[in-house]
């Protein structure tokens, strides 16, 4: 995991322009955050990587501009993510696959079948749901839950305000839990 510390964080950065080669320490450091940000909102593995790889090629080339001025590294490299997906949205629309979520999402095959036909169903009910979301609300959760962001570091990466951010995913998970519990009870 990347370090938390902005010291550090300067530090590698500063390492990073004195000898490009060391560019490799802070992909190993960021990289699988990227990646997991950009495969909830893309259709594959390799589509996610590809642009994982364009991403880190963006920010080398624009590592000597990089100024923190309050804004995390993290943040930053997800605000380079974050455009290039909606250059690819532009491009061509992208059906994003269920493989995409966390493997928490996924139903296990472990345990009793009482227990393992009870989270598929509850499964099935959250991916209702998040069918329904816009764009922009899943982008969110994506950067939240997939990528790990703070709700400061959301702020930063979609230029939205912290307290924004805040109510937004506040809002949105209400409405998750809220269509959750019709639907569970639709069931029952």
């Amino acid at each position: 995991m990347p370090s938390t510390n902005p010291a550090e964080e300067i530090e590698l950065i500063k390492s990073v322009r004195a000898d490009p080669a060391a560019f490799d320490q802070l992909y190993q450091c960021y990289a699988p955050r990227v990646y997991r940000y950009l495969r909830t909102r893309m259709a594959s593995d390799e589509d996610a990587s590809d642009l994982t790889q364009q991403v880190f090629l963006k920010a080398f080339e624009a590592l000597p501009r990089y100024q923190a001025r309050g804004i995390s590294f993290i943040a930053w490299l997800l605000r380079i993510a974050h455009n290039a997906l909606t250059d690819v949205y532009r491009r061509q629309h992208y059906a994003i696959s269920w493989d995409a979520l966390p493997i928490l999402f996924h139903p296990s095959t472990e345990g009793n079948p009482e227990d393992v036909a009870l989270q598929a169903e509850s499964l099935g009910y959250l991916r209702q749901i998040l069918d329904k979301l816009d764009a922009d609300k899943r982008n969110l959760l994506a950067l939240r839950f997939a990528a790990g962001l703070s709700s400061s570091e959301i702020a930063q990466v979609t230029g939205r305000s912290q307290a924004a951010v805040k109510k937004q995913l506040a809002r949105i998970l209400a409405v998750i839990k809220e269509h959750y519990h019709e639907l569970s009870s639709r069931e029952n």
